[in-house]
């Protein structure tokens, strides 16, 4: 028995050694698989790639016409392209005058599985009042870009 018991000693020791290298393998393995998920979530959410204003729209939700200037009594479009995937994504629109004042803002969800474009648009029948204004872009709460245009008589 006394001879058996530093066997089993080195034996136990051996268990150990080897149990605790394999639950760090097993550690570093999962936190790879982890960071390799992020990198490709990251790569595929969705970018707002480009805001254009202007007077009208085609079919695939881009403007046709565009420009920065507008007459009191045209409809004001914008075109979000957004490039990525996402089973769910907020893009807001938030237009504003000179002065800080609200005029309109209005949010669309979309599911993007690639390049798409998103429409809003504006408009004020007893027509836009002279100066400068802001269409800011917003992408799940965060701005990401602001256009300026102007409304001249």
């Amino acid at each position: 028995m006394r001879t058996l018991r530093p066997v089993l000693a080195a034996l136990c020791m051996a268990l150990a050694i080897h149990v605790t290298a394999c639950q760090k393998k097993t550690s570093e393995t999962s936190s790879n698989s982890y960071s390799e998920k992020s990198t490709t979530e990251t790569t595929s959410a969705v970018k707002i790639t480009n805001v254009d204003l202007g007077r009208n729209i085609g079919g695939d939700k881009k403007v046709t016409d565009a420009t920065t200037s507008f007459s009191p009594n045209d409809m004001i479009y914008a075109s979000v392209q957004t490039s990525g995937s996402s089973p769910s994504a907020t893009v807001k629109v938030r237009w504003t005058y000179q002065d800080g004042s609200v005029v309109d803002e209005s949010e669309q969800t979309i599911a993007p599985t690639g390049d798409s474009a998103t429409e809003f648009h504006i408009s004020k029948p007893d027509g836009w009042p002279a100066g400068t204004y802001k269409a800011e872009v917003y992408l799940n709460g965060q701005l990401v870009q602001t256009k300026d245009f102007e409304v001249k008589t």
